[in-house]
């Protein structure tokens, strides 16, 4: 039964892949940011109830963290304010080393690490996405280094992959969670770093916000501390709307809304690596 699930899980995986590359750039481009990379997430501004849509993608949340104090960037095309002056090279060079046109490393809060397993078909489409956004004029401060910036690169995710290998549910699930990032919150930091070594996945970061404060979940195979003895259902349920598997509603900045618009097939390549990671509790 397991290996025929699995065999649905490859073929509904390789017909995704097929229709994504149907579409345009900006369509593909506009999927991937709009959903599990969770852009607007921190680069659009909120209030109590969620993103100021009117204000999409013109600057976010602020990081106070040991390292630095940023605000994430306005990243729509207004020349003075946002990236409307970054050409696609440059942009495309940015997101995959965290280096600005100016030379400047952005704070590792900006996930670029995370950005370099990135096909190079979906990297074009979001760089010709993002370009697309149009101008909106708001200035955010400027950031505050209190020690050298550095790019993290989270394990498995050094080189960039190939199409053909997202065909395969597990390691489009990989894909899909490091492009997301999810890793970057549901693994505690030791000494300003992300212990992916000895605690990938256990949770335990605070995030401070318009809804309060949040905690970040175990999202390890464990059954007692993680989501191991959760059913597929009941992950996708929480990564979708935000219910937890006993009912009660989780917080902010996990990006349900976001989520809830990825396809079918992504969210079940997402559950089906989410039931890789090893146990830590």
């Amino acid at each position: 039964m397991r290996h025929a699930a699995i065999g649905l899980l490859a073929l509904t995986a390789a017909s995704t892949l097929a229709s994504a590359q149907t579409q345009t750039p900006i369509e593909r481009g506009s999927y991937l940011v709009n959903t599990i990379l969770t852009c607007g997430n921190c680069h659009t501004p909120k209030g109590p109830q969620g993103d100021i849509m009117e204000k999409a993608f013109s600057g976010g949340l602020e990081f106070d963290e040991p390292p630095f104090k940023v605000t994430a960037s306005n990243i729509t095309s207004d020349k003075e304010t946002g990236i409307g002056d970054w050409s696609a090279e440059e942009l495309t060079k940015f997101m995959t080393t965290g280096v600005r046109p100016n030379g400047v490393q952005v704070a590792a809060i900006m996930p670029t690490g995370y950005y370099k397993i990135m096909t190079a078909r979906d990297l074009d489409a979001v760089v010709a996405y993002l370009r697309s956004l149009p101008p909106l004029k708001n200035t955010v401060p400027a950031p505050i280094y209190k020690m050298p910036a550095i790019q993290e690169v989270p394990p498995g995710g050094e080189k960039r992959v190939t199409e053909p290998e997202l065909s395969d549910p597990v390691k489009r699930g990989f894909y899909l969670a490091t492009i997301g990032h999810c890793f970057e919150c549901h693994t505690p930091m030791v000494q300003g770093q992300h212990d992916f070594q000895n605690a990938y996945g256990m949770g335990g970061m605070k995030f401070p916000g318009p809804w309060g404060e949040s905690v970040a979940a175990n999202i390890t195979q464990s059954k007692t501390k993680g989501i191991g003895a959760w059913s597929d259902d009941e992950i996708k349920r929480a990564i979708t709307t935000g219910i937890s598997r006993d009912g009660h509603q989780l917080k902010p900045p996990m990006g349900f809304p976001y989520y809830a618009k990825m396809t079918a097939a992504d969210l079940d390549a997402i559950v089906a690596y989410l039931r890789t990671v090893p146990a830590k509790d």
